[in-house]
């Protein structure tokens, strides 16, 4: 009964078996291995971007903010919604890899930023004296943090706002295979108007890999500089481009994709059935909140469920307390089934 989060699943199989493959022999290092250019035009294809820079990186926290320092000065403001992933849990890695840009937090019902929000608090955001920070790019993510997955034509909406007020786009896709298949469209649709995406794999079967797209080639020197002085250029990177090619291969990555969405919708279905357990926020992919009471709480704890409780649990028993659950590619059903036997008591 594993639902604390989709990094903490195995890796593929397949996965594995590429990395032994890759193993073998000898590769040139930095990235200039041969299977670096077939995943090059590979994503490119994917994204309908033929001219995009293609990076890999080792963790999502890197991929999202060596990608926006490339887009910031240290003099923006970077916007993005009150429970962003960049705002709540990078540690204040992006105002560090930036160089002291700021986090512009635009007001997010069930974490979806609106277009009316972000116009609001671009035209909060005063350029006309050097006293000010400025503006700077749009941060989206998607899944978001609380489960929920923008519709294609808000997203759109978003990027339509950024355009109109000259700004960049970046979409943090750590669960992009997730958003893509509740959304049922193409990998180019879901990244349509963004400059640079953040293509996740770690929460989706790989052991740690993530691909930096970058629309607007002129970027790639800064994120190549930027990547190196970090310290996130993989000397053996063969085994970064390993994962990721047996990722893409057959869509591997969409069929581990569809399987944690398929377990989140089990799950969900389960909670609502129970009678005691409420949904908080859209379940759209494979990350749930919901609250149930204390009680059924501590006797999942007991029972061995890893799950976050979102709240003490010393108190009343029948008092309600919010859980976040994450389904990953490998849930199986019968453990999903035990942990509402579980909760119902």
């Amino acid at each position: 009964m594993h639902f604390a989060s989709d990094n903490t699943g195995p890796a593929h199989p397949k996965v594995m078996e590429a990395l032994v493959r890759a193993n073998e022999g000898y590769a040139m290092p930095y990235g200039a291995e041969a299977a670096m250019e077939r995943l090059r035009e590979r994503l490119r294809a994917m994204f309908d971007a033929p001219d995009a820079a293609i990076y890999l990186v080792a963790t999502g926290t890197a991929t999202n903010v060596l990608l926006l320092a490339a887009m910031t000065k240290p003099w923006q403001v970077i916007y993005c919604s009150d429970v962003a992933h960049i705002r709540e849990d990078e540690c204040g890695a992006p105002e560090f890899f930036t160089g002291g840009a700021r986090l512009g937090v635009v007001e997010a019902p069930d974490a979806m930023m609106t277009a009316e929000g972000l116009s609001a608090r671009i035209a909060a955001t005063d350029q006309g004296t050097v006293h000010t920070m400025q503006r700077g790019p749009v941060s989206v993510t998607t899944v978001t943090e609380r489960g929920s997955v923008y519709p294609l034509d808000r997203l759109a909406a978003l990027t339509d706002v950024a355009r109109k007020n000259g700004l960049a786009c970046h979409l943090d896709g750590a669960r992009f295979g997730n958003a893509q298949v509740s959304l049922g469209c193409s990998t180019a649709e879901l990244a349509a108007g963004f400059d640079a995406i953040s293509f996740g794999g770690t929460k989706n079967g790989l052991l740690g890999v993530e691909a930096a797209v970058i629309r607007d080639p002129s970027l790639a020197w800064e994120f190549e500089l930027r990547r190196k002085r970090a310290g996130h250029l993989v000397s053996k990177h063969r085994y970064l481009s390993a994962q990721m090619e047996a990722y893409l291969e057959d869509d591997l990555w969409l069929e581990m994709a569809a399987a944690a969405n398929a377990a989140a919708a089990r799950l969900a279905d389960g909670l609502r059935a129970s009678g005691i357990a409420t949904i908080l926020h859209p379940a759209d992919a494979n990350v749930i909140y919901c609250a149930f009471p204390r009680a059924a709480h501590r006797r999942l704890k007991a029972a061995g469920a890893q799950f976050y409780s979102m709240g003490a649990l010393a108190g009343p028993d029948d008092a309600l307390v919010p859980a976040r659950l994450v389904c990953d590619w490998s849930a199986a059903a019968r453990n999903t089934d035990r942990f509402l036997s579980i909760l119902s008591g």
